[in-house]
């Protein structure tokens, strides 16, 4: 797998020191994925919600991606950010927003080129 194909910035250099932990985390982190007893949009609006508690600015744009490339609308996103607050203040709200709406537009994208693909594909 190259360096391209990772998807997080830490797998690269994990791989280049510790393969074996790479590819051990890779296929406990694949075991989580599927998980199918919640629908893929509610399982990433869960995990964009806990990467806001942890204040992760590339989990919450990577999850907010996920989401919307499964349909999640920004209001959606916007709600599983704003349930965060109560319990953990307005600041890592506020915080979340911008990474937020990155991914959430990227994730978008993703899913019209793909709309778009299918489209050609059909005709």
């Amino acid at each position: 797998m190259s360096e391209q194909e990772w998807s997080f910035s830490y797998e690269g250099p994990l791989h280049e020191v510790f393969p074996a932990l790479h590819e051990a985390q890779s296929a406990y982190l694949a075991q989580i994925d599927s998980l199918d007893v919640l629908d893929r949009k509610t399982h990433e609006l869960i995990r964009l919600a806990v990467a806001v508690l942890a204040r992760n600015s590339g989990g919450i744009a990577r999850h907010a991606q996920l989401a919307a490339e499964v349909g999640a609308s920004w209001h959606e996103i916007v709600a599983a950010i704003v349930l965060t607050q109560p319990s953990f203040g307005l600041l890592p709200t506020a915080e979340a927003l911008p990474a937020a709406r990155q991914g959430y537009d990227t994730g978008r994208r993703t899913l019209e080129e793909e709309l778009e693909e299918q489209e050609e594909r059909d005709a």
